[in-house]
């Protein structure tokens, strides 16, 4: 009987390595395991930060946690099944902030409009996927822009975890100023300081870590209530799913904020799907061409996807590098992924009363990572340095991602007409700055 087992199980571990071509790519079941969740500690904050922000809107905040779980779940599935790639996707940090405070809080836009721009943008991506479109745009658009754009973003959403966690405050004479150091305020930065900490020792998981810590902080203070159980049934999705108004969407007002969710996960996902297969050594070759081709693929359906159960853009997401960088190589680490946050779901009354103050340092340390591209742009370079600097400080300084790329585009053509570079303005920059321009005007 023992024997049968052993076999069985041998049979099953020769599948599993078969389907995913564990061997081939150099890798084994167990460092595929470990991979997939290294990668699930790094990127699992998004359960709790995620629905704190999105919650902004009006969204129900319950189901938002049980949303983000499955969108991820789903998508890092797909990543692993069709595009047999160690990618997890999820709710992109930069795309839920410029869903909440630029569409709906910066424009007044009612979030199941937002949801319906999330899924047009989702169509035309599509679109530009199958034809192999995708790829064009992103050679064509300069990398200064796209690397600007990051920093930008990073910076915007450090700014506004500074503001949530209290430590920025309004201020009619200075527009901002320092806000006082109130105990949820203190507990922030206690927060912080361990993200901090977890980092410069590159312990995994720094940031869960830091929300846990910073929640049971909040719970001895009498700042939170502990939570009545630990493992429940996930709350409903039925308050958000379905609920995205695609007719609401198709505004001529509406087109440049569709433009900016497209242009923030193209630039971003492929630059780091093509950094991630390099650093696997899967670029070369028919089966690099193709898992790329078929994670493009699995980027944008997740997108659509998200969007129909209720979250902003669900893309790749960069804390999969974690996981590479253990040795994963195949969908198999992404499975793994995929099964902790369905796990997760049972653990919905845990997530649902971190505070705002315990999440809110996450956004300043993601704010952190993005930024920290800034040193691949060449500020000696005036026609580079310009664009870049109005794309990153225009972000911040208008409450809107979509500004400040509208800003970054327009001025990077203008740098180049004064230098007498028209050359290196191909067609498709000239039409996307005539679009920056009138989402300026509009």
């Amino acid at each position: 009987m023992e024997k049968i087992s052993i076999n069985n199980e041998n049979k099953i571990l020769s599948t599993i390595n078969s389907f995913f071509k564990v061997e081939e790519r150099g890798s084994t079941i167990k460092t595929e395991v470990i991979g997939g969740i290294t990668t699930f500690l790094t990127m699992a904050y998004i359960i709790f930060v995620n629905p704190a922000i999105l919650s902004a809107t009006g969204m129900d905040k319950g189901a938002l946690i049980t949303v983000t779980c499955l969108a991820t779940a789903i998508g890092t599935a797909v990543a692993a099944l069709w595009a047999n790639a160690p990618f997890a996707l999820g709710p992109g940090m930069g795309l839920n902030a410029f869903f909440t405070y630029t569409l709906v809080l910066g424009q007044g836009i009612p979030w199941e409009d937002a949801l319906g721009v999330v899924f047009i943008s989702g169509l035309f991506f599509l679109m530009l996927t199958l034809g192999g479109i995708r790829e064009k745009i992103a050679n064509a658009i300069p990398s200064t822009i796209s690397t600007a754009a990051t920093s930008g973003i990073g910076l915007f959403i450090a700014f506004i975890g500074l503001k949530s966690m209290g430590i920025i405050t309004s201020n009619s004479a200075t527009l901002v100023s320092l806000g006082s150091f109130s105990l949820p305020t203190v507990l922030g930065l206690i927060g912080l300081v361990i993200m901090a900490v977890c980092e410069i020792r590159k312990i995994t998981g720094g940031i869960l870590i830091s929300i846990a810590a910073t929640t049971a902080l909040g719970i001895v203070c009498g700042l939170v209530d502990a939570p009545s159980s630990i493992i429940s049934m996930p709350p409903s999705i039925s308050p958000i799913f379905m609920k995205l108004n695609i007719l609401g969407a198709l505004k001529i007002s509406l087109m440049g904020s569709i433009f900016s969710f497209m242009f923030i996960d193209l630039f971003d996902s492929l630059g780091f799907m093509m950094a991630c297969y390099k650093n696997m050594g899967l670029v070369q070759g028919e089966e690099g061409k193709k898992g790329l081709g078929r994670m493009l693929h699995a980027d944008v359906s997740s997108t659509l996807i998200g969007a129909v159960l209720g979250t902003s853009t669900v893309t790749s997401l960069a804390e999969s590098a974690t996981g590479i960088a253990m040795g994963a190589r195949t969908g198999l680490a992404s499975i793994v992924t995929s099964f902790l946050f369905i796990l997760a779901l049972l653990f919905t009354p845990v997530v649902g009363i971190v505070p705002g103050f315990a999440a809110a340092p996450a956004l300043v340390m993601v704010g952190v990572f993005m930024f920290k591209s800034i040193g691949n742009i060449d500020f000696s370079d005036f026609k580079l340095s310009i664009p870049a600097f109005i794309t990153i400080i225009m972000m911040p300084l208008t409450y809107s991602i979509s500004i400040g790329l509208s800003f970054g585009f327009v001025s990077y053509i203008i740098t180049h007409v004064a230098a007498g570079e028209m050359k290196k303005i191909n067609i498709s920059l000239w039409a996307i700055g005539a679009l920056s321009f009138i989402n300026l005007i509009v």
